[in-house]
């Protein structure tokens, strides 16, 4: 992968998050890439990989920051508030070894 440029890394990345995180509404699960929030999550953290450390707490603000319209745009949630924690942990440790074949 040290051999993709940005914006190959980054569709790698949005398919990885779009086919692994999912949103839990009412005990359903839309998959990111359904939802089509997994290239705008991709393009927002990519740049956190190139760090030597990922830290949860920023990869956390990035989910608090992404707003998620529901009812035809009559409410916003945070995209954090839609991802069960085992899909926070599941993105974490995809992220990590998505770092790693950097």
């Amino acid at each position: 992968m040290a051999n993709l440029n940005t914006t190959e890394a980054i569709e790698a990345l949005a398919a990885d998050i779009g086919e692994n995180i999912y949103i839990d509404v009412a005990k359903w699960h839309l998959y990111l890439q359904d939802a089509h929030l997994h290239t705008l999550l991709a393009e927002r953290i990519y740049p956190l990989l190139s760090n030597d450390t990922l830290e949860e707490d920023q990869v956390l603000r990035i989910l608090q920051s992404i707003p998620v319209k529901l009812g035809g745009g009559k409410r916003e949630v945070p995209l954090a508030d839609l991802l069960p924690m085992q899909c926070q942990v599941n993105l974490m440790d995809l992220l990590e070894e998505f770092q790693r074949k950097m």
